[in-house]
């Protein structure tokens, strides 16, 4: 069961084939899906992906907070927003309510997308403790979800 509990999961594939299956249903047997938001999908979870692979190479740990990096990541994707896997879950969210032109997956995008903002500001101060001044130094110059905005 812990499997199913895990973040990527639900994202990558339980949430899709939850909407999938709201969506059948609804449309009496038959899904209307928009192509053009296909590549969003595959960007938001190519984009947590490798974000998740160069944290590991570049700082150590594992994947979310269980098992902590052991050095600040401040390059790369990292250096331009804090939460580059995070903001991958929230991009291909968005493309399945897009996609699929849904309602259910676009509830879940936002509700996703605010359980991310609570979750990073407890991993914050966590990292604070953890990584002391300099990550102090990079909450203050790298915007914690969009480049150049917030």
């Amino acid at each position: 069961m812990r499997f199913l509990s895990r973040t990527p999961i639900r994202t990558f594939v339980i949430y899709p084939l939850m909407t999938i299956g709201w969506e059948f249903a609804a449309g009496g047997g038959t899904l209307v899906l928009n192509s053009w938001f296909l590549p969003l999908m595959l960007w938001g979870y190519l984009q947590y992906r490798l974000c998740g692979l160069y944290r590991i190479k570049h700082g150590g740990g594992g994947p979310g907070l269980e098992t902590p990096p052991k050095r600040l990541v401040a390059t790369g994707p990292y250096a331009y927003t804090r939460n580059p896997m995070y903001l991958g879950h929230v991009i291909f969210l968005a493309g399945l309510t897009l996609t699929f032109k849904s309602w259910l997956a676009g509830l879940l995008t936002i509700a996703v997308a605010v359980w991310f903002h609570i979750r990073v500001v407890g991993d914050e101060t966590k990292l604070i403790e953890r990584l002391g001044r300099p990550y102090v130094d990079y909450l203050a110059s790298v915007k914690r979800w969009i480049p150049g905005l917030l």
